[in-house]
């Protein structure tokens, strides 16, 4: 075997490698030979077939499976030799061969960055703590007795308002034409509740039993239908009744409907669940903000391999979640150089991480997988062993459950060793940074 390094520049390394002539034949002969003692041809008994007529037969194929094996372990040498850890599956192309020559082919490959050492006592970052009060606790519980309303038919014949259940009949159309899933009967239809269209159900409110109303709305451009995105169309509805909400008392009957002892042990759990649900921002506000810091500590080179990768994960979630959206060749521009930032970030806090659990010794360990899989179980009732039995045969599948517990595991190690500072934040800081899906 012959190597020649043709690129080392940055992370990349490409190496032509020869693979000579004399070596590839001797391996297809030792192959032959043993082919011969094992295989069963007509005519001859098992282990006496020719080697010429093995090879006249199965050359080609036997060939194949040399060179295969030839360029994998070579490439595998050349890599261990060099201390060279890819990155990315290496990429392998044969420039030159023909039967009874020299193979010649490049062999690609990204290796992992050097990471540097950061001195993580030097990196600060807050830790958000917000207090539950009681105006948080009435307010899960006013929840907690709006998801139990009942609806009634109203008394008399005054018109619907919002927060009414109207029961109606509708039929759409488009251009005059009745389109599939435009139709529906008794549907119960809670005013102001979001489930149709924009539009259609303020056009409900102030209705009475009995009237006929037409609804004309305009569907959303990016309306998951393509050929009814964009679309204005027109309901003809039949209003058959309206309901009011009928909101239970809250009082020890209440609380004992969700095995409480009485209105006092109702509000502890729900301001305990309320204290947790705080907890989990806060704690993923705290990782952003340790991701932050790691990011602007520490600065190296990543695999552009590994990036591109991630931004085709990224592509793929933008298109399912903007489907049907349209843009300019200017925004489509912003916005993968947005992707390429986004990558890049993930693709280096990927390479932090994982360097920081390699040299302290972070691992993931049985039990703590164990806990994990039978975590995944419980979100699958009565399908719990289908589910445990999957995991033990799927080692990839496992594999995926061990990175977030690493990922954990190591953000708690650097939070031992930054300056962490607490700060009081209010609930509506904790919301927002919620509902902007940092």
């Amino acid at each position: 075997m012959q190597v020649t390094e043709l690129k080392n520049e940055g992370l990349k390394r490409e190496f032509e490698i020869t693979l000579l002539a004399d070596d590839i034949n001797k391996q297809v002969e030792d192959k032959v030979k043993s082919v011969a003692k094992t295989i069963k041809m007509p005519g001859f008994r098992s282990g006496k077939v020719p080697v010429s007529l093995v090879k006249k037969k199965h050359g080609q194929q036997i060939l194949g499976e040399v060179l295969e094996h030839a360029v994998a372990h070579s490439s595998e040498k050349v890599l261990e030799e060099r201390d060279i850890y890819p990155a990315m599956q290496p990429k392998i192309e044969v420039s030159e061969f023909d039967e009874g020559k020299d193979l010649k082919y490049n062999l690609s490959v990204e290796i992992y960055p050097e990471v540097p050492e950061v001195d993580l006592g030097k990196i600060k970052v807050k830790k958000s703590v917000v207090d539950v009060t009681d105006k948080e606790t009435e307010e899960g519980l006013e929840r907690l007795r709006g998801a139990q309303k009942d609806f009634n038919p109203i008394k008399g014949n005054r018109k619907s308002k919002k927060g009414d259940v109207v029961l109606i009949d509708f039929e759409g159309k488009v251009d005059g034409v009745a389109f599939e899933g435009g139709a529906g009967k008794d549907f119960k239809l809670e005013l102001g509740s979001g489930q149709f269209i924009p539009g259609f159900e303020d056009q409900l409110i102030g209705a009475k039993k009995g009237d006929n109303v037409t609804v004309k709305v305009k569907f959303p451009e990016n309306y998951g239908s393509k050929d009814l995105a964009g679309k204005d169309a027109e309901f003809n509805v039949d209003v058959k009744d309206v309901l009011e909400a009928q909101l239970p008392e809250v009082n020890d009957e209440f609380a004992k409907k969700f095995g409480m002892e009485d209105l006092g042990k109702l509000k502890e759990a729900i301001s305990e669940q309320i204290a947790k649900d705080f907890e989990n921002i806060t704690r993923t506000k705290l990782k952003k903000d340790i991701f932050d810091s790691l990011d602007k500590a520490y600065a190296f080179e990543v695999p552009q391999s590994m990036v591109e990768m991630e931004i085709k994960s990224i592509n793929k979630m933008s298109e399912r979640d903007s489907a049907g959206e349209e843009k300019s060749k200017k925004e489509e521009e912003k916005q993968q150089k947005e992707f390429k930032e986004i990558a890049e970030r993930r693709v280096r806090l990927g390479i932090i991480l994982a360097d920081l659990g390699r040299k302290n010794a972070i691992t993931v360990n049985e039990d703590e997988l164990r806990k994990s899989v039978f975590e995944q179980a419980r979100n699958y009732p009565g399908q719990e062993q289908q589910v445990i039995e999957f995991y033990q045969k799927n080692k990839d599948a496992l594999d995926q459950l061990r990175g977030p517990i690493l990922e954990e595991k190591v953000v708690d190690f650097v939070l031992s060793k930054v300056k962490a500072e607490e700060e009081k934040v209010t609930v509506d800081d904790l919301i927002k940074f919620n509902e902007d899906g940092e």
